[in-house]
């Protein structure tokens, strides 16, 4: 039994969430953890809500409550929706927590300690008309490099290059739109990540099984114009961790906070020590998943997030842990994702384009779109949604093949056999070939899911039930019924173990579907199928089932013309 560490990237705090931050970090990570968990492996699956920084301030001030109780009130919102996609967290946390406080204070100190953090006093953009200093993210201008006129003050989200607000042409505050802005003087800390930039750069040439895109962007970093800069982890804000050297305080810091970006993925780490309190556990339980020294050195720890994360993950997180000096737990492998756009355009949080997580599950069931967003994961290049798309996929896929297939064989069962397994002749030449294919595909399938190959993934689990459409078209126990009913019950004794077969595999995608199909099938624990030949006569003679419901009805070219109407790109609210 192997250990699985795995966390996607977490969500920041200010409102609900669209399909492309899912397919980008939590579905994929679910996704893997309920396959690992289906293999018998020990999984630990963290995630939490990001709630620190300027966003979460302004968010709360629009919504006319304090900080905190706008923070705990959307984490409660977002863990309701994550349950809604069946998102298998094992601890959903807050980097707001106590935890994450003392480790990011803890972190901060030791980093001091290294010398690995210098003081600087540094001009910062001061907008007269907002009455305060403002964060790099909430100065907007055209990018340097590429023209966006939508660029952050520390990064342009369309080239992905780190920028500095200086670095702005027509610069303005995000918050008013204010352009009289001017530059200050204020007293920061920096991690001085330019000294571990070899360090870094030997670690992350060790990783070669990571994808591509992770690695290109990490080495533009690490190696473009003047290479691994020095960045800032603290901020003139109310909101957020303050700034001390572990316990003791830091002089010259008293009003100041850590930067969200230095404390939100020391949250993973905390977020362990939350799921242990949560359940009753040591401190010892969760050190065994992060510390070397501590049990974790056999753990395989794998996170999952969109490209625009990559820098932090790559680079800035690691330089934190590798700076510490301490024996934590780094990163196996890194599973990154391009862009999801939508319709034509690109799905946008600040911007309301798209469809969010909420709207999606109030249309249809979870299933649905964790099929269509895990079957066009943005991999290798960005992938589209279009609701044409998404209609063909769920009609043809899920309804016209998976759950035909299900419907088909339980129903001509019962109406033939009655409600339990029909005992009939030995297995022929027919069943042997259908179990020789599905014993081939499912090799592959494992295959693909142990690389995290998503797409890949998808299309031979899609393939796995054509195998079952196919043998019932070539054996057709309705009509072999008429002249062999012992060769037909045979036939469909294999087509009922199929759809224990189809359920299984189908969990990790479909867990809704999957569960739906075990009921029915009376299967309380279900097993992986290692070898499919005793699988498929696991369901012996007389062992009872019920027809279940359609598992997936159709969508209609009603409905997706007045979705595509209703979703035209712009939430309202």
């Amino acid at each position: 039994m192997a250990r699985h560490l795995i966390t996607s990237a977490i969500p920041y705090i200010n409102g609900i969430k669209h399909l492309g931050n899912l397919v980008g970090s939590q579905l994929p990570a679910d996704l893997f953890a309920r396959y690992q968990r289906a293999r018998g492996h020990e999984v630990l699956f963290l995630c939490a809500t990001d709630e620190h920084g300027t966003p979460a301030e302004l968010a709360a001030a629009k919504a006319g409550k304090p900080v905190a109780d706008y923070c705990a009130e959307m984490h409660a919102v977002q863990a309701e929706i994550a349950r809604g996609f069946r998102l298998s967290f094992d601890h959903f946390g807050r980097s707001s927590s106590p935890q994450n406080h003392a480790l990011t204070q803890h972190f901060a100190g030791r980093l001091a300690e290294a010398g690995l953090i210098r003081e600087v006093v540094e001009k910062q953009v001061y907008s007269v008309k907002d009455g305060r200093f403002l964060p790099d993210r909430y100065i907007e201008g055209t990018c340097p490099n590429c023209g966006y006129d939508k660029a952050r003050g520390d990064q342009c989200e369309n080239c992905t290059k780190q920028l500095d607000p200086t670095d702005l042409i027509d610069a303005r505050s995000a918050i008013s739109g204010a352009t009289e802005l001017e530059v200050r003087d204020t007293k920061h800390l920096y991690l001085r990540q330019s000294a571990l930039k070899d360090q870094l750069d030997t670690w992350i040439d060790s990783k070669t099984d990571w994808p591509v895109l992770t690695t290109s962007i990490a080495k533009k970093w690490l190696h473009d114009g003047e290479g691994l800069r020095d960045r800032g982890i603290t901020r003139d804000l109310d909101w957020g961790i303050p700034v001390r050297k572990g316990d003791a305080d830091w002089p010259g810091m008293e009003d100041k906070v850590f930067y969200v970006w230095f404390d939100a993925p020391i949250e993973y780490i905390a977020c362990a020590g939350e799921w242990a309190e949560a359940n009753g556990l040591s401190e010892e339980d969760w050190q065994r998943w992060w510390r070397t020294d501590k049990g974790a050195d056999d753990v395989r720890y794998t996170q999952f997030m969109g490209k625009d994360n990559v820098p932090f993950h790559t680079l800035s997180f690691p330089a934190t842990l590798i700076g510490s000096g301490e024996p934590w737990k780094m990163v196996d492998h890194l599973k990154s994702f391009n862009y999801l756009n939508y319709d034509g355009g690109q799905f946008s949080t600040s911007q309301g384009r798209g469809i969010f997580m909420d709207q999606a599950l109030e249309i249809l069931p979870a299933d649905y779109w964790r099929w269509w967003l895990l079957s066009h994961a943005p991999e290798s290049s960005d992938s589209e949604f279009t609701w044409e798309n998404f209609q063909s996929a769920v009609n043809k896929d899920l309804a016209d093949v998976l759950g035909n297939f299900i419907s088909r064989i339980t129903k001509f069962c019962s109406s033939k056999f009655g409600e339990v397994v029909p005992g009939g002749a030995g297995y022929g030449e027919p069943e042997t070939a259908a179990i020789s294919e599905i014993e081939t595909r499912l090799k592959r399938y494992e295959a693909q899911m142990e690389a995290m190959e998503v797409r890949k993934s998808a299309q031979e689990l899609r393939a796995i039930w054509v195998c079952g459409n196919e043998y019932l078209q070539t054996v057709a126990p309705w009509t072999t019924f008429k002249t062999d009913p012992e060769a037909a019950a045979a036939q469909t004794r294999l087509g009922l173990n199929m759809a224990h077969l189809f359920a299984v595999l189908s969990a990790p995608f479909l867990p809704d579907a999957s569960q739906k199909i075990l009921n029915s099938l009376n299967v309380d624990k279900p097993i992986w199928p290692d070898d499919p030949t005793t699988f498929l006569d696991r369901l012996g003679p007389g062992h009872a089932f019920a027809v279940p419901e359609v598992l997936f009805a159709k969508i209609s070219d009603e409905d997706r013309e007045a979705w595509q109407e209703r979703f035209s790109g712009q939430r309202t609210g």
